[in-house]
């Protein structure tokens, strides 16, 4: 029988721990942690996970800033806002939500973040520390992955794990972190151009799946016994709720479970500890002054 790996429950447990540093610092007269959003036009999907970020930074008793800022937006109004909170003394960590308008280039907005305010850890500066074993902002839903894995005690010495997507925000990442002496996986990632994905996963004792696409993780791609981390929240038309809409992940949730060891559902799986690292990475910003 399948267990499921529970991110709501464990982000949970994570921002009582972080509720008690804040209050700590508080008692001890020291700053309370602020983050801040850039949120550009007025996506379905980047409005609830902005919400949903300040209802975090309450629970645990941040300060938070949300900079609204219209689809029609020019790159340098962006930029222009983003140094602002570079140079305000305030704020210890912000993120511009993704993704952005098409007009606007996302690499040249991520480069002008400060990279000690980098709550998403997408700077290159930090990649690049994570990369060679540096402390550093991790890449948030990466971070929040490989606590879940941890906390979880889910074996990553010597396993198998085939990460599936190869974007900057996930999986190569990921890929990274999962390798990285303390996690000592085996790690292969597949992606749109690798021949016979199938094969590759079929061989893992850790399959994540990063790509976007509704069920792709079939029953016959997993291994019994496996385990299964799902990133994917793609909204899909649903006529069983009310607004209309669902998020499915990127495995075949009912198919595949009963393979499994361990299975992260969607939603409740990995995003909140995306959500969780970003209020961690934080933290870390406030400290570090």
């Amino acid at each position: 029988m399948y267990k499921i790996i529970d991110g709501k429950l464990t982000a949970g447990l994570i921002k009582k721990e972080i509720a008690m540093k804040v209050a700590e610092r508080a008692g001890s007269g020291k700053k309370i942690p602020h983050l801040a959003a850039i949120l550009v036009g007025s996506n379905g999907s980047s409005e609830t996970y902005v919400a949903n970020k300040i209802k975090d930074c309450h629970e645990v008793g941040f300060r938070s800033t949300l900079v609204r800022m219209d689809d029609n937006v020019t790159e340098n109004q962006i930029i222009e806002a983003i140094r602002k909170l570079n140079r305000d003394p305030d704020v210890d960590g912000f993120i511009v939500q993704l993704p952005l308008p098409d007009h606007i280039s996302e690499s040249r907005i991520t480069e002008a973040i400060d990279p000690g305010k980098d709550a998403d850890g997408f700077h290159p500066v930090n990649i690049g520390r994570m990369v060679i074993g540096l402390d550093g902002y991790l890449p948030a839903t990466p971070y929040g992955i490989v606590e879940l894995l941890k906390r979880y005690n889910i074996e990553t010495t010597g396993r198998e794990c085939v990460v599936i997507g190869r974007s900057n925000i996930v999986g190569r990442p990921l890929s990274i972190l999962l390798s990285q002496k303390g996690m000592d996986a085996t790690v292969t990632v597949v992606h749109s151009r690798t021949k016979d994905i199938s094969s590759h996963i079929k061989r893992a004792d850790i399959v994540v799946a990063a790509l976007g696409s509704p069920g792709f993780v079939t029953a016959e791609m997993i291994k019994p016994g496996a385990v299964v981390i799902d990133v994917g929240t793609t909204r899909i038309a649903s006529a069983e709720t009310k607004s209309g809409w669902k998020l499915a992940g990127d495995v075949d949730f009912e198919n595949v479970a009963p393979l499994c060891s361990w299975i992260t559902p969607v939603p409740g799986g990995v995003g909140p500890m995306t959500r969780v690292a970003l209020l961690r990475n934080t933290l870390l910003a406030a400290s570090l002054k």
